[in-house]
């Protein structure tokens, strides 16, 4: 288990930009996935962005082509690049670690459980 903290979070309006960031209390570079996940209100938690340990990238559809996923080179913090935010990704925004163990899907497409450090989140308001 690793320490995961978020920050960047804030209220911006239509068409801004956030960059949130994901600082681990060590290498992460070993995870088979690093991901971002959101939840809306109302809604379930979602996966939006992930990546691999190969460095391979996914995205849900509803952020494809506006958000960026990407670590920095000492593996120590995940980033979330957030372009052109609409209302509908107000959300709290959550980091999460998953175990070593390789996976047969795709980062995107694991579901939570293999996912064992988690950080407390950082809430995006988006306003119109």
């Amino acid at each position: 288990q690793v320490q995961l903290v978020e920050s960047g979070g804030g209220s911006v309006q239509s068409g801004g930009s956030l960059r949130l960031s994901c600082v681990a209390s060590r290498y992460i570079g070993d995870r088979a996935c690093m991901n971002w996940f959101r939840q809306a209100p109302g809604k379930e938690r979602e996966a939006v962005a992930g990546i691999a340990r190969n460095a391979d990238t996914g995205y849900a559809d509803s952020v494809k082509g506006r958000f960026t996923i990407s670590q920095d080179n000492a593996k120590n913090t995940l980033f979330l690049q957030m372009n052109n935010l609409k209302p509908e990704d107000t959300a709290m925004y959550y980091c999460a670690a998953s175990r070593p163990s390789q996976f047969t899907l795709p980062c995107l497409h694991i579901g939570e459980r293999p996912f064992d450090s988690w950080g407390q989140g950082t809430q995006v308001t988006v306003s119109s």
